[in-house]
């Protein structure tokens, strides 16, 4: 029964995600309302949203970030590189990460390459 609800919900929500895409050049606020309701769908079935949807979503303000219209995208090498995505309806900033997490193996690979051999 579960597998079912979280199915539906991943059609509704992917559904809302298109209409938001396709309203947002006439009507920003009726986008940004799609984008809410998914969010919404997605915290009642219990599941996350994807990865490219959570990627497209100002977490402040709940508006559909499009490049160039309402969302600014910035590669920065500080420390760790990385994009920040600044929303320019409310000014939340997101930071991206660029470099993979390190596995397990590669962990202890990188343990076994510092030893010295005998």
């Amino acid at each position: 029964m579960k597998s079912s609800t979280r199915q539906i919900a991943r059609q509704r929500i992917q559904v809302l995600f298109r209409q938001a895409k396709k309203v947002h050049a006439t009507n920003p606020q009726l986008s940004s309302r799609y984008v809410e309701t998914a969010r919404k769908i997605a915290m009642s079935a219990r599941m996350r949203l994807p990865v490219e949807y959570r990627r497209q979503i100002c977490k402040n303000c709940n508006s559909l970030l499009v490049q160039g219209e309402n969302c600014r995208v910035r590669v920065r090498q500080r420390r760790e590189p990385h994009v920040v995505v600044t929303c320019i309806n409310c000014g939340f900033q997101t930071r991206i990460p660029l470099r993979k997490k390190k596995g397990k193996k590669e962990i202890e690979q990188d343990n076994h390459s510092d030893e010295a051999p005998r």
